[in-house]
């Protein structure tokens, strides 16, 4: 083999791909120097040593010669001109679900006007669940259409085992935790009802506020609910509260939004608004706490009173976004989960 051809070629070689394919083409398993030494058979006794030096000879002298070179276009490629201000490659990312931003975004609401995050049980006992919000054992909220009950033996005192069909679950654990007000809680949790439409789905996430302190009024409560509005759903939302019945709360009521399409007017372009029809949406329920309530916490009625409130995550999303369907949160479908 002549040696000086081999060295030209290595040095001649201007990338390290280049020198790479020489490097298999003659050190490789198939390469020139393995087809020599197989030659070896075929020379003479005699010569068969020599032969063999001359070849180990010429195969250390190409390595070395081969790393060489390779240090040398290393050092070529270190030195390129590189501009980093240049923009980078797009790569495709994660991000945090819709649920979750919007956890996280009403958490940091109601902490600017401390109110603390808390978590209770997603499975608790019917008690916790009805009896401690002044929810007799004839509630129709208690029928298993309305409730997921636990196949599991039933406790003596707390009745069956459910996973929560509410966040209220938290109300009565939070007076206990604290015992003496004042208590400003945001309980944000998932829960659980029986249900699959456009506008439900068998497990969904509530927040539920409890403010209680003395003095504390309806007053109270449409100021924070007005707050929240602001912050959550744009400047300008205002908030209104109808008369309804909650069995937890006396004086209860329904919490109506004024809708960002049409603000508050009904009408868009003097059309009738395609998203309220009536200038308003529906966001939840909400009262002054119940004193049986008050009581069976362990908080004195006639010292204290409280507001309580409970609206589904999933809702105010829809309501902020203009969304059509709960279902679409946990499809998986990467197409409706990147537009947020």
């Amino acid at each position: 083999m002549d040696s000086k051809k081999y060295v030209s070629e290595i040095n001649s070689t201007e990338n390290l791909e280049t020198l790479g394919e020489l490097e298999i083409k003659y050190l490789g398993r198939n390469g020139l120097i393995n087809d020599l030494l197989s030659k070896i058979k075929d020379i003479p006794n005699e010569e068969k040593k020599a032969y063999g030096q001359k070849i180990n000879e010429l195969k250390t002298s190409m390595y070395r010669y081969i790393a060489d070179k390779k240090k040398e276009l290393q050092s070529k490629k270190s030195n390129v001109f590189f501009d980093k201000t240049l923009p980078g490659k797009s790569y495709p990312k994660g991000s945090i679900h819709i649920v979750s931003y919007a956890i996280e975004e009403i958490t940091k609401i109601f902490e600017k006007i401390d109110f603390i995050r808390v978590s209770y049980p997603e499975v608790d006992w019917e008690y916790g669940a009805f009896e401690s919000l002044n929810m007799p054992a004839n509630h129709p909220a208690r029928d298993d259409v309305e409730t997921s009950f636990i196949d599991t033996p039933a406790h003596s005192t707390l009745g069956k085992m459910v996973l929560t069909p509410h966040t209220s679950n938290g109300q009565n654990r939070e007076m206990k935790r604290v015992g003496k007000p004042p208590i400003r809680m945001i309980n944000i949790s998932k829960c659980y009802r029986p249900n699959w439409d456009p506008t439900h789905t068998p497990m969904f996430h509530q927040f539920e506020g409890l403010c209680v302190d003395p003095n504390i009024s309806i007053v109270n409560l449409k100021g924070t609910l007005d707050h929240f509005a602001e912050k959550y759903f744009g400047k300008g939302t205002k908030t209104r509260l109808r008369p309804h019945h909650f069995q937890f709360t006396e004086p209860s009521f329904e919490v109506d939004i004024s809708c960002n399409n049409c603000h508050g007017t009904a009408k868009v372009d003097g059309n009738k608004c395609r998203v309220c029809k009536s200038g308003w949406l529906e966001l939840g329920g909400c009262g002054m706490v119940h004193p049986n309530v008050l009581k069976e916490g362990g908080i004195d009625s006639k010292k204290y009173s409280g507001w309580a409130f409970g609206f589904g995550i999933e809702r105010v999303i829809m309501m902020k976004y203009g969304l059509d369907d709960i279902r679409n949160y946990y499809s998986g479908d990467i197409r409706f989960l990147e537009q947020f």
